[in-house]
């Protein structure tokens, strides 16, 4: 998998899948299962479909839980430079550590908390996390040294690409949450989003991995309950609802001042969506691909 796995003093374990250790499109898969905490599957479908050869396929029969309960990168870890003794850090922690921790009000509204003498938690960094956010991490979910897992994967990396582009399903979950559709009649969900190569750059590599999302996302949702909100979802739910629709992602930050908070919240979902309800039959269908797009973005001809 080309990942570095190390100890601490006290027995905290580190998985680097991509700051020193190459890392690996097939330790992206894995640490993708891992961020949905063992509820979803995450497969690679290579042959070419729409004009990029690689794409990601993401499926959960307990989505709720898998993507926002698990999945989503919710929980804020931060340190200034006086409590690292250097540099300031930040992090966004996703993986089932985070429902140990139950920090966010979201897990109320899910009415679910874990309870367990094991957490992971995937950071999307660069960097070792320092001392002061592990203590907190351990504090927060009651864990021993020993039952604490870091998983580290720079989104420059194979693996922290993958991993990202891999939340396109999650994306669409978020979505419909901040939309106001019940997360109780959401209870499957399949997607798929093309992988694209890593930067280098480190906004490059954000931006192509939201663009996988925004351009590319294809996601399935199947639902209960009323056929009017299950419509309005699949009308509102995708990406070009915003009005920042149609531009790359690291153009739309930098307009931004690289400040995420200032960028259309409707912008973050999926390109293309179903939503199939159980209850009366009915499939509705918004929002569509923009491949040209992307292949302007990622493709140089030979």
């Amino acid at each position: 998998l080309g990942v570095r796995v190390s100890h601490d003093a006290g027995g905290v374990s580190y998985i680097d899948a991509g700051i020193e250790a190459p890392g690996s499109v097939s330790a992206g898969l894995l640490i993708a299962e891992i961020c949905m905490g063992g509820l979803g599957r995450v497969t690679l479908r290579p042959g070419g479909h729409e004009g990029w050869p690689t794409w990601l396929e993401v499926r959960s029969a307990q989505p709720v839980l898998a993507c926002l309960g698990s999945q989503y990168a919710g929980w804020s870890l931060a340190a200034s430079k006086e409590e690292t003794g250097g540099k300031k850090f930040f992090a966004l922690g996703s993986g089932p550590a985070r429902a140990l921790a139950g920090k966010e009000a979201l897990y109320t509204e899910l009415a679910y908390r874990d309870q367990s003498g094991q957490g992971v938690l995937v950071l999307e960094v660069d960097r070792m996390p320092p001392q002061v956010v592990v203590d907190k991490v351990l504090r927060d979910c009651g864990l021993a040294p020993g039952g604490l897992t870091f998983v580290l994967t720079p989104t420059t990396s194979l693996a922290g690409t993958t991993q990202v582009v891999a939340r396109v399903l999650e994306a669409a979950l978020h979505k419909a949450h901040e939309l106001g559709f019940s997360l109780h009649h959401i209870v499957g969900g399949s997607a798929a989003a093309p992988l694209p190569a890593p930067s280098p750059d480190g906004i490059q590599a954000m931006g192509r991995t939201n663009d996988a999302i925004l351009y590319g996302g294809r996601v399935q949702l199947t639902v209960r309950g009323d056929d009017d909100a299950a419509r309005s979802l699949a009308a509102r739910l995708p990406s070009a609802n915003s009005g920042d629709h149609g531009r790359s992602f690291a153009d739309i930050f930098a307009a931004a001042g690289c400040d995420f908070y200032k960028i259309d919240g409707a912008l973050f979902a999926p390109a293309e969506v179903w939503v199939s309800n159980l209850d009366s039959g009915n499939t509705w269908h918004g929002g569509a691909l923009d491949m040209a797009l992307l292949r302007s973005l990622w493709l140089q001809q030979a």
